[in-house]
């Protein structure tokens, strides 16, 4: 039977772990007994052959071997072989456990979908649910010692009720040189076929849900035969038991008392009992024991999986919910919170401690942002608001924007005279006045601007410019250039590759 602790182990407290030391079954006392027992009476006997049968000249040739072994246990990397090793050991262990093929999701598909109260309604669920029942058997009976020791032959599975004796025929009149576990998951699926021809299943949706769920039923029997054909590498598995064999083999030579090899040198206390190498053996032993139980669960030690008893819960239960609970639903009737906007089960005594605990409702709950109310009042975005650019990604502007191009100010400049509105200085003002300025860009700016200035005076005499002064329709080059300065300037990280603002489109 599986030992159990589960309940021991609920609430952490004071030597929790300390009550489950002392139990013989599953424990590691029990897998390592022996070969603890043969460790510590080969220690005693050479102790003894040292200690009394050498002589001298013996003793010291017996000193140099020892040392020699205590240092070659150094170059054995017992942690990290163990620990990958049963690291490895264990995760195959649970997959198995979850490969082991539970029918609840298939006959809960099978009571819903396979209808009919009358007989063959009913001989249709059962038989489904059977032959999944079938499928697990046999491939039990494959991995599973214990199984295989309750149904040895077929005729014990006949006998068992999970086959009839038509289908007993079948199945051995069916020749293959390979497990035959499939068998029952074939007839399953002609079975269903049948039945929605008949009617039974109503649509081809239900049959196609179904098929799936016998398909993922079928893939975990699949799991189980795989798992117990793919071993762990043996080689892996020797690696493991040469090195922790090894590594004790040497400790038993150079963990003795050794005497001194010169007279008067001072010698290393005499522990008759060499309580850390002791303490070694029993964890490094008995990690190997670990790995050698849970290597193969579906044997007949402490702790393996209890198949057979698994074989006796899925055949009721689920014959229980594909025959007597079909359609045999208790009446709907209004819940007990019907009138209460809230619902609040009660607690007992034991329990009411746990109201007084408030709700968690996220880590930030509790968080205060800011005490001034001004700095939680929403900001509205707006072109004239100050923008901050990194001095990272001012480099990647200088290029113009593609959503704001040099030929779009030009075909829009009438439309924007307020950008090159001079100042009483003569200057353009900034678009952006909050915003720190380059000394060496304004003087740039103020140059061109000169410049410009000079060149329109002298288009308006010219028998190509525009009579009156007036600007030509398009900006010149100059100009061009002052509000590419100022595009350049002015948009800050968050703006790459935006619309432009209402205020600066044609």
């Amino acid at each position: 039977m599986t030992i159990s602790y589960t309940l021991k182990v609920a609430n952490s407290r004071f030597g929790g772990f300390s009550k489950l030391l002392f139990r013989w079954k599953g424990s590691i006392y029990k897998l390592l007994y022996k070969e603890f027992i043969v460790f510590v009476v080969l220690y005693a006997l050479l102790s003894l052959v040292y200690r009394r049968l050498l002589t001298e000249e013996q003793k010291r040739l017996y000193t140099k071997v020892a040392q020699y072994c205590n240092r070659s246990t150094d170059l054995i990397p017992m942690s990290f072989v163990l620990g990958f090793y049963v690291t490895l050991i264990v995760n195959r262990w649970w997959a198995q456990y979850t490969s082991i093929p539970l029918p609840d999701q298939l006959m809960c598909v099978i009571s819903s979908n396979v209808h009919g109260k009358d007989e063959r309604g009913r001989i249709l669920r059962r038989t489904l649910i059977r032959y999944a029942n079938l499928s697990a058997v046999l491939i039990l009976r494959s991995v599973s010692t214990r199984v295989l020791k309750r149904f040895p032959t077929m005729d014990h599975v006949v006998e068992a009720g999970f086959m009839t004796q038509d289908e007993c025929k079948k199945f051995e009149s069916l020749h293959s040189d390979f497990n035959k576990y499939w068998i029952p998951c074939v007839w399953f699926t002609n079975l269903a076929a049948q039945a929605r021809r008949d009617g039974r299943i109503r649509d081809d949706v239900a049959l196609r849900l179904l098929m799936d769920e016998l398909n993922l039923y079928r893939a975990k029997c699949s799991m189980l035969f795989h798992y117990d054909w793919i071993s762990i590498p043996l080689v892996y598995t020797q690696v493991v038991t040469i090195a922790v064999y090894s590594f004790f083999a040497f400790c038993l030579i150079g963990r003795q008392f050794l005497e001194p090899l010169e007279p008067g040198q001072e010698g290393d206390l005499d522990m008759y009992v060499p309580l850390s190498t002791l303490l070694q053996f029993f964890f490094y032993a008995g990690w190997l024991k670990v790995a050698e139980q849970i290597i193969n669960p579906f044997g007949e030690d402490d702790d393996d999986f209890e198949t057979n008893k698994l074989i006796d819960r899925n055949l009721q239960v689920s014959l229980l919910s594909v025959d007597d609970m079909y359609q045999n639903l208790p009446p709907a009737v209004k819940d007990k919170y019907w009138n209460e906007s809230t619902a609040q089960p009660p607690y007992t005594m034991a329990t009411a401690a746990e109201t007084l605990k408030p709700s968690f409702l996220g880590s930030t709950f509790d968080m205060r942002m800011c005490e001034d109310a001004e700095q939680i009042q929403p900001a509205e975005a707006s072109p004239s608001l100050p923008r901050i650019q990194t001095p990272l990604l001012s480099r990647f502007f200088a290029a113009a924007s593609p959503a704001i191009s040099i030929k779009n100010f030009g075909r829009g400049s009438r439309g924007h005279s307020h950008l090159r509105r001079p100042r009483a200085d003569g200057s353009f003002p900034s678009p952006y006045p909050n915003c720190s300025e380059d000394p060496e860009s304004v003087a740039r700016i103020e140059e061109e601007e000169t410049e410009d200035e000079e060149s329109r005076a002298s288009e308006t005499t010219t028998p190509g410019g525009c009579p009156g002064g007036t600007r030509p329709p398009e900006a010149s080059e100059t100009q061009r250039k002052d509000l590419l300065l100022i595009q350049v300037k002015a948009p800050s990280s968050d703006s790459i590759g935006a619309d432009p603002p209402e205020s600066w489109k044609p």
